[in-house]
């Protein structure tokens, strides 16, 4: 899984943010390593440094699944890691139900598919 991480001019942290966020990324979302080819990470900040304190942190993270179509997530903070976290938990989550959608649709048993008790 390939992990890319993108920030605004107003965003500081170099290589050591990119780093950071690909270690978090990879661990949370471990289980999805073989079905997911590629997560971009975009970190804003409207404010920039004008205003310290408000929710201006902005978060959107973009995961490419094989096969399927890319599913985001986003979350606005007043800390990056926190904005960061809430999105990864969003992505988590449309991750798991992508992932049921494909494995409901391919062997899930339906009412016109189970055998049908015989009738004398």
């Amino acid at each position: 899984m390939q992990v890319q991480v993108h920030t605004n001019d107003k965003i500081q942290g170099g290589e050591s943010l990119a780093q950071w966020v690909q270690q978090e990324v990879s661990t949370k979302l471990a289980r999805f390593k073989e079905s997911v080819t590629r997560v971009e990470v975009f970190f804003s900040d409207s404010d920039g440094a004008s205003k310290a304190g408000a929710q201006d942190k902005r978060c959107v993270i973009e995961a490419r699944p094989a096969g399927r179509q890319p599913i985001a997530a986003n979350a606005e903070s007043a800390k990056v890691a926190d904005a960061l976290t809430a999105a990864l938990d969003k992505l988590l989550r449309g991750l798991e139900a992508d992932q049921g959608r494909v494995r409901d649709k391919n062997s899930r048993e339906t009412i016109r598919d189970a055998e049908q008790p015989e009738v004398d």
